[in-house]
């Protein structure tokens, strides 16, 4: 009888053998043919890896593996995005230092990760949190320093009043703390920032050459947000005052019926009149409360207040009322807006306030021309003008033109290129982060710390309970170190940064490895990136995608890289899901591989993922099928083991089935159908096992074939066939093209749609020649029981099924 294959014995081994033989090492600079695979690395929390974890790493790990066999000399790292919020919270919880909970947690998630069996190169592997890579972390921030990219100033932040603390954006959602439910508010504070909006073009300009899902890209230049327009100034009545505007519908300007400052505006207060102080600072202090995710919700109800002064139009000379409004930010534009009828905001808001409007832009084709001139509908797109002075008759397009260059004559206003994109704060008042590598004279004015002092330590004297400062401020050891090395009276900076800060250039720490010297080889960067595919979720698309874009742009300007885009080809895994909803500890529906790894083993799991549907769209999780993966995995063990013989001869329809095979598998790995890969796999054992044994060559391709997506299984069937060496050091078949087409094709007959047989036939016969072919059939003949056909369907070159 034969045995059935034990996976969990059989992964262990290859497994160790695999680590054994340093068979996933790649040495860097002998690689002739360079492939650098690369999934977006994990936070290592104390959980064990779920569901989602696996969905992502295994497939692209028998990406990896298929380049591997094309001949491609395979670069596949694996390292921690340590530092965070969730290790510092877990110590004002439970008193842990983050360093020791997140030492074990590496520990834990890389026996978890083996246990996937994934090619990584544990040789070069990075965690954030440590000083070795942070000291590189510090580097990169002095580096924008010295070339005028990073500066200091007074922004906002999300403050929880109860808890003393500044939060992230994600521990903010609702306006409200995460923690204790208190309302947040907006606070001022001083904050480090980069200029990213310095590239704003070239990050726009960048996207066209790059192999990235298109939404991805849209998504991007939203965020970016370049706007053509112009500025325009509106003098304060009775003041030397002015405010200025930035529109990219200058057309409209003659129905300006109001202007709209932000709440934080300078001009606010000094402008504001005693009647209506009161209400104006009642407003500024609601608004305080909201984050800008909130104050710009396109579906929330738009507020605002009148401050009691008014703005003069410089195209009509017609006075507007100046309004604060929180849907208007400070920090886009010059923090102003003027409304008019042809904006839906401004539309309802004048409405809402009764505000009185009037129109100058009418539909081309005068289409509902009445109803948009008596204020019933608004009319936002472009028109031709009327009412408008010596502009009316033209089109909007012309008009921007024409009436930007005027304002300009005028001095009153100019051609200007506006982005969304603001300048990334990265200033963190939290313990778990790379302290900013800056000190303070006795004056007050900042230095950098010098390489020599690199990594500066994060200080260990720290308490974890939020008082309201940076937890930095309380150590004393921070403070002693800093007077002893430059001198009494200076103090350290006790923000640390945004974690984003280190994601942004680890794809370049995994290549230089042990290398202290440099951020990278020049040499090893020039011949290996940029990343040739990178895979992550789509959730990063607008902000570590971006802000890895700019520090490699950032590191190229400087002179550090060869190459100004990390990463060349992007790839969103799909998501899992549970029962249509997405996993989460707080639904507890998160799914635990373990169970299934156990009894099946990781490549049968591993293939059951994959065997979902499309790796980039996903799907709803059900163990319901992971059986049928077992028992394919039984039957190819079983073939491999039992129905080889060197003496077997190959048919042609084996030689055509292997040879459509390796081409559908080729393509299919390629676009990463791994679904489709597996279903190719399942038809080709079908087919031989009708033949009732096969030859070694033929085994060892099928096998071959297996390696990307069942390692170990692969590599036990390919020492059982006799081969040398791993499976993984062989090369990929080739597709003869001319035995694609067979000579002959296998032909399933049913009754009545069950299975009563199957004819060999010529690839080209007819129906009718398929149809005599079966008739001869003994077990098709019999349950035909001469009785006449009322229907025959043909299956060209696959089935035939007889309705009698």
């Amino acid at each position: 009888m034969n045995k059935p294959y034990e996976a969990s014995p059989v992964e262990s081994k290859w497994q160790q053998r695999w680590a054994d033989a340093q068979l996933y090492h790649t040495d860097l600079k002998k690689a002739k043919k360079p492939f650098y695979s690369l999934v977006m690395f994990p936070y290592p929390s104390g959980d064990k890896l779920h569901v989602g974890h696996w969905y992502n790493y295994a497939p692209a790990d028998s990406y990896a593996r298929f380049k591997r066999l094309q001949g491609y000399d395979v670069f596949s790292p694996m390292g921690y995005d340590a530092f965070g919020l969730p290790a510092e919270n877990y110590a004002i919880k439970t008193g842990i230092h983050p360093m020791q909970s997140i030492g074990e947690n590496t520990q834990t998630m890389t026996k978890q990760l083996s246990r996937i069996g994934c090619m990584y190169d544990w040789n070069r592997t990075v965690n954030t949190s440590t000083p070795e890579y942070y000291r590189w972390t510090q580097w990169v921030f002095l580096q924008m320093l010295k070339h005028g990219l990073a500066y200091k100033k007074d922004g906002n932040v999300n403050w929880c009043p109860k808890d003393q603390t500044v939060l992230a954006n994600e521990q903010a959602q609702d306006g409200v703390c995460d923690r204790c439910g208190t309302a947040v508010v907006q606070k001022p504070m001083t904050q480090w920032y980069w200029k990213i909006t310095e590239y704003a073009d070239r990050l726009l300009n960048g996207l066209e050459d790059l192999e990235w899902p298109e939404k991805t890209k849209l998504m991007q230049r939203n965020w970016i947000g370049k706007s053509e327009g112009a500025e325009v100034v509106f003098p304060v009545e009775a003041s030397a005052d002015a405010v200025t505007v930035f529109t990219t519908r200058v057309d409209t300007i003659y129905s300006a019926a109001f202007v709209v400052l932000a709440p934080e505006h300078p001009l606010v207060e000094k402008i504001t009149t005693k009647e209506q102080h009161k209400h104006v600072e009642h407003y500024r202090s609601e608004a305080r409360k909201k984050t800008d995710l909130q104050r710009t919700d396109l579906a929330g109800e738009k507020t605002g207040v009148f401050t009691g002064a008014y703005v003069i139009n410089p195209v009509n000379e017609e006075r507007l009322p100046i309004w604060i409004g929180d849907f208007v930010l400070a920090h886009y534009g010059h923090g102003a807006v003027f409304g008019d009828a042809h904006d839906e905001r401004d539309f309802v808001f004048a409405k809402k306030y009764d505000i009185p409007l009037k129109t100058t832009i009418k539909p081309a084709d005068g289409k509902n021309e009445d109803a948009i001139q008596n204020l019933e509908i608004c009319f936002s797109d472009d028109g031709i003008l009327y009412d408008s002075d010596k502009f009316s008759g033209l089109t909007s397009a012309e008009a921007r033109k024409k009436i930007t260059a005027w304002l300009e004559s005028l001095e009153s206003g100019r051609r200007v290129v506006q982005y969304r994109l603001r300048d990334w704060s990265i200033s963190r008042q939290r313990y778990w982060g790379a302290p900013i590598p800056v000190v303070y004279d006795p004056e007050g004015n900042p230095h950098p710390v010098p390489d020599e002092h690199l990594p500066w330590l994060l200080p260990t004297d720290v308490e974890f309970k939020p008082t309201g400062t940076a937890p930095l401020a309380q150590s004393k050891e921070l403070v002693e170190r800093t007077e002893k090395i430059f001198g009494k009276g200076w103090k350290p900076e006790v923000d640390t940064m945004d974690t984003f800060v280190c994601s942004s250039f680890y794809y370049l720490r995994y290549l230089a490895g042990d290398d202290l010297q440099h951020v990278i080889d020049p040499t090893t960067e020039k011949h290996w990136m940029p990343v040739s595919m990178y895979i992550g979720g789509a959730e990063h698309a607008c902000m570590h995608l971006i802000y890895a874009r700019f520090v490699m742009m950032a590191l190229h300007d400087f002179g550090f890289v060869k190459h100004d885009e990390p990463f060349k080809k992007l790839v969103h895994q799909g998501t899992i899901t549970n029962q249509g909803a997405k996993m989460s500890k707080s639904k507890g529906n998160v799914v635990s591989p373990d169970a299934f790894v156990e009894h099946h083993g990781s490549d049968v799991f591993r293939m059951y993922l994959m065997f979902m549907g499309p790796f980039t769209q996903g799907g709803d999780w059900s163990d319901t099928g992971i059986k049928g993966i077992d028992r394919f995995v039984q039957r190819i063990y079983k073939l491999c083991t039992t129905s080889v013989d060197a003496k077997a001869a190959t048919s042609s329809a084996v030689t055509t089935k292997l040879h459509a095979t390796i081409k559908k598998c080729t393509e299919d790995i390629e676009r990463l159908h791994f679904n489709t890969v597996i279903s190719a796999l399942m038809e080709l054992l079908n087919t031989l096992e009708g033949e009732g044994s096969v030859h070694p060559d033929v085994a060892k391709t099928l096998v071959v074939l297996l390696a990307p997506i069942a390692p170990h299984l692969s590599d036990e069937l390919w020492e059982a066939l006799g081969g040398k060496g791993f499976v993984l050091e062989q090369r990929w078949p080739a597709f003869d093209p001319a035995l694609l087409v067979a000579e002959s094709v296998v032909i399933a007959v049913q009754v009545n749609g069950k299975l009563r047989g199957q004819v060999t036939v010529p690839a080209e016969a007819s129906q009718e020649d398929v149809y005599a072919a079966a008739l001869e059939e003994e077990n098709v003949a019999k349950f035909i029981d001469g009785n006449e056909p009322k229907k025959v369907i043909y299956v060209r070159g696959r089935l035939l099924n007889i309705v009698v």
